[in-house]
């Protein structure tokens, strides 16, 4: 739960950094924030769960 809610929130500022700097318009923004709750309705839902897993892991196993 808690890297879903991390997650929400760091692509919730990038859709605000992207919409204050680089020209996104809120629509665009909302039609994005749509597909991606209707996308999460969808058989790939799983998949792509999966895959935001296996890269949130991939970043934490980094060391520096």
């Amino acid at each position: 739960m808690i890297l879903n809610m991390s997650g929400v929130v760091l692509l919730g500022v990038i859709v605000f950094l992207y919409c204050r700097k680089d020209g996104l318009k809120g629509s665009h923004a909302l039609i994005s924030g749509l597909f991606g709750f209707y996308l999460s309705s969808t058989a790939i839902a799983p998949s792509i769960k999966a895959g935001g897993s296996s890269l949130a892991n991939l970043i934490g196993g980094i060391n520096f």
